[in-house]
């Protein structure tokens, strides 16, 4: 990581509080297509298909032949010829001589010419001839001249109860693009048309460190004026909730010279890194005084140089979480979240969640968003866009109940867990009503 030649914790103290407060907020829409720009597509990989749940697809994959590759019976009963059943009914069932057996994964011995009929199971091959299955329970066993028959008490027409060859994928046509998530039904698809080994994005490697000389880790008892760090355990949880793989680094004191040398050293390991705490405007706020010496986001690059250290933003128009930053730092991105858990979760969901997808390669909007009504009056307003942890509830009216928790505060923890949505209350003096409609961000569960 490269910062300023001169720099040094008393140069930035020096400059006095104009430096430190007037740090200008940009939208979070800008903030995202800042960060956006800066997070780099990752490598792939390939793995066997039974281990690509949960990853991101790396390349289109194309059908290896039709799906189904021939007509299938799509229930258990006989394959007849539409026509000969034309006036079938239960008083005058439709007798045919039945000529074959065809179980699934069998081929047909004959053909189903006028008059006869085929006994066929669930997923056979239909034999040549017939253009419709009638399920067993419409037909009834009999003789016909002596023989075997099926008599049809209903009339079929054609393509009943037939999946004709091609109906969900022609040879050769696209059955999944870069960026899908691989859930169960696509590993199904997948082992349809034979792909044992799957191109996947490799998972994201991001370091999380907890900044403030406060905390204690996890398993240490509470110490005067001390807390637990509570926020890496909760950033990895969520960074794994979006295919990445979280190395935590514990946590840093602060003093800007022991952050910048922790940077440098995890930085040519991760692809991202992600640090909590000691982004706002105190004495000892490590990671603001740290970001203030690098150069000022310029909107040219589109590709972010390796050379070349930059500050991207360093305050977003939002609560909680105003303080939150971000940087090109020797190469990577680097995303500051507040240290206030409330906040942190927020700035996460924001952006680091965001930036894990497009790495994966889909730089889609992470969050599925809803319209929603507010159960309950937020009366307190803000100068900035609010982020407020919900849950939702699902009213008999069909519309969605945007409910906010308890305990909102971005220093608590309490309403975290509970939280099923992010309800955006815009700008402005006078907070939200109850029963208006609110934008709901859709939280991973």
């Amino acid at each position: 990581m490269r910062v300023a030649e001169d720099w040094s914790l008393e140069s930035v103290r020096s400059e006095g509080s104009d430096g430190r407060f007037n740090r200008r907020a940009i939208k979070v829409e800008e903030a995202q297509r800042r960060v956006l720009a800066a997070a780099r597509t990752i490598a792939s990989e390939l793995v066997p298909l039974a281990e690509a749940g949960g990853r991101r697809l790396a390349q289109q994959l194309l059908a290896t032949s039709d799906w189904p590759p021939f007509a299938r019976a799509g229930l258990d009963g006989y394959a007849v010829r539409a026509a000969d059943t034309a006036q079938a009914s239960p008083a005058f069932p439709a007798a045919l001589r039945v000529v074959d057996t065809i179980a699934a994964g069998g081929l047909a011995l004959a053909a189903v010419e006028p008059g006869t009929a085929a006994r066929i199971m669930t997923g056979a091959a239909v034999p040549s001839g017939a253009d419709a299955v009638v399920m067993l329970e419409q037909t009834a066993e009999g003789m016909a001249g002596g023989e075997r028959a099926a008599l049809v008490k209903a009339a079929a027409r054609p393509g009943q109860n037939v999946a004709p060859q091609g109906e969900e994928f022609r040879l050769g046509s696209p059955i999944m693009e870069p960026g899908e998530l691989l859930r169960p039904g696509h590993l199904a698809l997948l082992g349809t048309f034979g792909y044992a080994v799957v191109p996947v994005y490799r998972r994201p490697r991001v370091a999380v460190f907890a900044t403030g000389s406060e905390l204690l880790p996890v398993e240490a008892p509470l110490a005067p004026g001390r807390i637990r760090d509570s926020n890496s355990a909760m950033v990895a949880a969520m960074i794994r909730q979006r295919g990445g793989e979280p190395i935590l680094c514990g946590t840093l004191p602060d003093e800007p010279e022991a952050v910048s040398e922790a940077l440098i050293h995890i930085g040519g390991d991760v692809d991202l890194i992600v640090t909590t705490g000691g982004v706002s405007v105190g004495d000892y706020d490590a990671m603001a005084l740290l970001l203030r010496e690098l150069a000022d986001f310029d909107s040219q690059f589109e590709v972010f140089p390796d050379s070349l250290d930059m500050l991207l933003f360093n305050r977003v128009s939002m609560r909680p979480g105003s303080p939150t930053s971000a940087a090109w730092i020797g190469g990577k991105l680097v995303l500051a979240l507040s240290g206030n858990p409330g906040a942190c979760f927020v700035g996460f969901e924001l952006f680091a969640a965001p930036a894990l997808r497009a790495m994966q390669g889909d730089p889609r909007p992470d969050h599925r968003k809803v319209q929603a009504v507010l159960a309950r009056e937020l009366k307190k307003g803000s100068p900035h866009d609010r982020y407020v942890r919900t849950s939702l509830l699902y009213g008999d009216d069909g519309r969605v109940y945007a409910d906010p928790l308890a305990f909102g505060k971005s220093s608590m923890t309490a309403s975290i867990a509970q939280a099923e949505a992010l309800v955006v209350i815009p700008s402005g003096s006078l907070g939200a009503e109850a029963g208006s409609i609110v934008e709901a961000w859709i939280l991973p569960q």
